[in-house]
């Protein structure tokens, strides 16, 4: 059975993979900076802290990297979570000889991409961080890059919309990404042939969705959920977005507004 560290399994991503991903043939190793409920064999530590990240990492088969500050921070913050904690989690990889990572980048890279352009939107846009949350983000995608070239380290880097059970605003019936779409999209990141660095969009398969899903198709990624059967409750609940609001203007939504 392939034995996968899971950072960042007490977050809300991490936490709905932690059960959607066995039935798949996972074995997990969960690491987290809290305790994660329910798992108290968990591995806790910073991933600042070079030695217990590589200790963690021994022995896998592959990581999916989701560990790190979620929302916009202070720089300070975001820098040694997502920047450091990254580059540390990928020195240790390098060292262990582990060959695949998941990692869990953002549609916030490319925030400031604007929606007025030709649509679905692609993985080839130019890098347009809305926060200094998407410019680690951007960063993570560029260190990947780096390892795959300088030590033949294969990630795929899902630039994930808004993964929650159930879509919550308008916005979301465009960026939305199911519990269980988000399970087959990793395994298929976990599983595909020599995807050396591939960045992919990572949401369902959304009646009204802004990207492009044609590269993590590529991958064996077929989504089966689709954010539309909520569309009607949902504008009925927050009417439809203002075409002047940042959530219809730019990708990256209210983000660029902080």
């Amino acid at each position: 059975m392939t034995l996968v560290l899971l950072t960042g399994a007490a977050g809300g991503i991490g936490t709905m993979l932690r059960e959607l991903l066995p039935p798949y043939g996972y074995r997990l190793r969960l690491a987290d900076l809290k305790p994660v409920d329910g798992a108290p064999d968990a591995l806790a530590f910073d991933l600042r802290d070079a030695e217990a990240v590589r200790e963690a990492v021994r022995g896998v088969d592959a990581v999916v990297h989701l560990g790190g500050i979620s929302l916009e921070d202070t720089f300070a913050n975001i820098l040694h979570s997502n920047i450091d904690g990254t580059y540390q989690l990928y020195e240790a990889v390098r060292a262990e000889g582990v060959r695949r990572v998941v990692f869990a980048s953002s549609n916030h890279a490319v925030g400031y991409t604007p929606l007025d352009g030709d649509l679905p939107i692609g993985v080839d846009v130019p890098p347009r961080p809305d926060t200094y949350y998407g410019l680690s983000k951007v960063f993570g995608e560029s260190l990947a890059s780096l390892y795959h070239d300088k030590h033949g380290i294969e990630t795929v880097s899902l630039r994930i919309g808004s993964c929650f059970p159930e879509p919550r605003s308008p916005r979301m019936l465009a960026t939305w990404l199911s519990p269980a779409d988000c399970a087959r999209l990793v395994h298929a990141a976990l599983t595909a042939p020599d995807v050396g660095h591939t960045v992919v969009n990572a949401i369902s398969a959304n009646t009204r969705a802004w990207w492009d899903l044609a590269p993590a198709r590529a991958l064996g990624y077929h989504p089966q959920d689709d954010a539309e059967r909520y569309a009607a409750e949902i504008l009925a609940t927050h009417g439809d977005l203002p075409p002047d609001s940042p959530d219809a203007r730019l990708l990256g939504g209210y983000f660029t507004t902080l």
